[in-house]
C-alpha cells in the first residue's frame, strides 16, 4: 500500500513539474548566449561538461555569454552563477538556456523547444550494455524496480531530447547508437572533452596534486576505482562491498606503496579507512574529479568501470580484479567487449593472484598499445575546441 502511495506521489509530482516547464517555455525567451551545464545530475563539478565549460570560459569568443551551473549541494565557481538543481531557479534556466550540456540521463518531464540544443557529452566508454542492450529477463531494474520496458522509455523520453551526442570511438558509436537508438548524424565522434586533460597536462602538474590530496611524495600509487553493482542497494542508493583485504594488500604490497581508494559515485554507503590501515589506504571523495586520481597514481585496479579506457592514454599498467565476472556477465549486465581478448589486461578473480601480478610488474605495455590504438585512436587532446566550433560556432 505504502510503495503504490509513493508511486502515485511520484506521477504527480512529474506531472506538476511537466506543465510548469511547459508554462515556462511560453513565457520565458531563449537566450542564444546563455549556456546551462550539470555533470551526474548535480552530483559533482567534473567530467566532461566541467572541461566543456573550463575550455568555454577561457575562449575570448564567449566572453559575453552567461555561464550557469546546477548542483545539489552548495558549490561555488568564480564568476560564474550557480542555482540548486531541480530548484526553480534551474528550472527557469533550463527555460532559458540555448543549449543544455549534460552528462547523463536526465529527467523525463524536461520540455525542450526547437530553438534549444542538447548536447548529451555522456559519461564514459560503454563496457556494460546499456539502453535497448540490456537483456530482458523478466526482472526489474536498478533501485527503481523498472521493468524493461519502463527502462527503456527512461533512455527514450531523454535521448528523444538530444540533438548531439559525444562519441569517444568507433566503437562507442555503434554501441550508442544500438543503446539509445539514436542517428548516426547525431553522434560527433570527437573524443571526450575530459581526456584533453590527461593528453595535455605538465608534469609539474602531478606534484602539485599530490600535494593537494595529501598524498606521499615518495611512494607507490596505485588507484583502486571499483564501480557499482545493479542488484547492491537500499533506500539511500547503490551499496558497495568491498571484497578486498587491504590488511593483507598492505603486508604484500609493503611500505613503498599506497592505495588511493576512489568510489563511484553512485555509491551511497561511505568506507571507513581502519585507524591502522591510515597510512596504506588514502580515500578520495566519490564526487570528486578523477582525471586527478588517474595523473597522481602509478597503476590502476578495476572491475566492470570504463575508467579504464581513459587510464589507457597515460600508458600506465592496468589490472581487472573480477571476482564476481562469471555472475556479472550472465546474469547482471553483460559486455560489448569481447572479455578478456579486448582488455589491455587479463581477468583476475583471486585477490592473491592480483597482489602477485603488481608485485612483479606483470603487465604487457604491446597489448597496452595494441588496445589504444583500437578505442582510443580519435585522443589528440584537442576534443573540447572539436565540440565547441561545432556546437556553438555552427548553431
Amino acid at each position: 500500500m505504502v510503495s503504490l502511495v509513493l508511486k502515485v506521489r511520484l506521477i504527480l509530482f512529474r506531472m506538476t513539474l511537466s506543465v510548469l516547464l511547459f508554462l515556462l517555455a511560453k513565457i520565458v525567451k531563449v537566450d542564444d548566449k546563455l549556456i546551462i551545464f550539470s555533470s551526474f545530475n548535480g552530483e559533482a563539478y567534473s567530467d566532461n561538461p566541467r572541461y566543456l565549460f573550463e575550455y568555454l570560459i577561457e575562449d575570448e569568443a564567449f566572453a559575453d555569454f552567461q555561464f550557469i551551473w546546477a548542483f545539489k549541494s552548495k558549490q561555488k565557481i568564480e564568476g560564474v552563477r550557480v542555482v540548486k538543481f531541480n530548484s526553480f531557479a534551474y528550472y527557469y534556466y533550463l527555460s532559458k538556456a540555448k543549449y543544455w550540456v549534460f552528462n547523463s540521463k536526465m529527467a523525463p518531464y524536461y520540455y525542450k523547444r526547437r530553438e534549444q540544443i542538447y548536447l548529451q557529452t555522456w559519461h564514459g566508454t560503454p563496457l556494460k550494455r546499456l539502453g535497448h542492450d540490456l537483456f530482458d529477463n523478466g526482472k526489474t531494474y536498478y533501485r527503481s524496480h523498472l521493468s524493461h520496458q519502463q527502462m527503456l522509455k527512461s533512455y527514450d523520453d531523454d535521448s528523444r531530447h538530444w540533438d548531439y551526442l559525444i562519441s569517444p570511438s568507433e566503437f562507442s558509436s555503434h554501441a550508442f547508437a544500438s543503446a539509445f537508438k539514436i542517428k548516426q548524424e547525431q553522434i560527433l565522434e570527437m573524443n571526450y572533452p575530459r581526456v584533453d586533460y590527461l593528453i595535455n597536462f605538465n608534469p609539474e602538474e602531478i606534484l602539485k596534486l599530490k600535494k593537494a590530496y595529501r598524498l606521499p611524495l615518495d611512494k607507490k600509487i596505485i588507484l583502486h576505482a571499483p564501480t557499482w553493482r545493479d542488484n547492491s542497494f537500499d533506500v539511500k542508493g547503490y551499496k558497495f562491498e568491498l571484497i578486498v583485504d587491504f590488511h593483507k594488500w598492505k603486508k604484500i604490497l609493503g611500505q613503498n606503496t599506497i592505495i588511493l581508494f576512489k568510489p563511484h559515485y553512485l555509491i551511497s554507503n561511505v568506507y571507513q579507512v581502519p585507524n591502522d590501515l591510515t597510512d596504506f589506504v588514502y580515500l578520495m571523495e566519490a564526487n570528486s574529479d578523477i582525471n586527478d586520481a588517474y595523473l597522481m597514481s602509478d597503476s590502476l585496479i578495476t572491475d566492470y568501470s570504463s575508467v579504464f579506457f581513459d587510464y589507457a592514454n597515460l600508458n600506465r599498467p592496468i589490472y581487472f580484479y573480477m571476482y564476481d565476472f562469471e555472475y556479472y556477465e550472465q546474469k547482471l549486465r553483460g559486455f560489448y567487449l569481447n572479455i578478456p581478448n579486448d582488455l589491455p589486461n587479463d581477468v583476475i578473480t583471486k585477490e592473491d593472484d592480483l597482489l602477485v601480478k603488481i608485485n612483479n610488474e606483470d603487465f604487457d605495455y604491446e597489448r597496452l598499445r595494441k588496445f589504444n590504438q583500437k578505442f582510443n585512436l580519435w585522443n589528440d587532446g584537442k576534443a573540447c575546441s572539436k565540440v565547441v566550433r561545432r556546437i556553438f560556432n555552427e548553431n
